[in-house]
């Protein structure tokens, strides 16, 4: 009889296809966008069923990029990412939880940041699978969420005159997921 390690399908993430972002209020009235340009996951699930995966995802943080350079150093400093202890930022799924029977679930794991693990959860919308031109089988997956910059220790902020802070507390995630079957 077979057991389901041996049934399980091997995927990774198409990086010219795929974006990881996050976006974070600036001086409480416009959003900031940022991306990891680096990033990578080993992800199995049994077949095509990707809303059963097991993940474990990292994103390189010297690859950060926001659109100003003077930002993007500031951001791998010590106050934020401390690029030098913890060079990475990683996810393992613990588990997933159907939100309903169109394609969307739950994805549960624990995140690092900056050296410190804490659990999430992420909202998955599924895309569907498709061949690509050259034979490649392609999935598709639409990633969001949201987290406190504090839970993780991202405690830097500056207070402004008005009152209130330069970057809100709440970070929202925003990820484009083009994942290619192994084998």
């Amino acid at each position: 009889m077979e057991t389901a390690e041996q049934t399980l399908t091997k995927w990774t993430i198409d990086p010219t296809h795929s974006e990881v972002q996050f976006k974070v209020k600036h001086l409480m009235i416009t959003t900031v966008t940022g991306s990891f340009q680096t990033f990578g996951a080993e992800i199995e699930a049994p077949g095509d069923d990707l809303s059963q995966a097991r993940i474990s995802f990292w994103a390189d943080v010297d690859s950060i990029g926001t659109g100003n350079e003077q930002r993007d150093g500031h951001l791998k400093t010590a106050e934020f990412f401390d690029l030098e202890k913890h060079p990475r930022i990683t996810f393992e799924s613990k588990g997933t939880k159907s939100v309903d029977h169109d394609g969307s679930w739950d994805l549960i794991g624990d995140l690092t940041i900056n050296g410190h693990t804490k659990p999430i959860i992420l909202g998955v919308e599924w895309g569907g699978v498709m061949k690509d031109p050259w034979g490649n089988t392609k999935a598709g997956v639409t990633i969001n969420g949201k987290l406190s910059r504090k839970e993780w220790h991202l405690n830097w902020n500056a207070p402004l005159e008005a009152g209130g802070v330069l970057v809100s507390d709440e970070v929202r995630i925003s990820c484009e997921v083009q994942l290619t079957k192994q084998g």
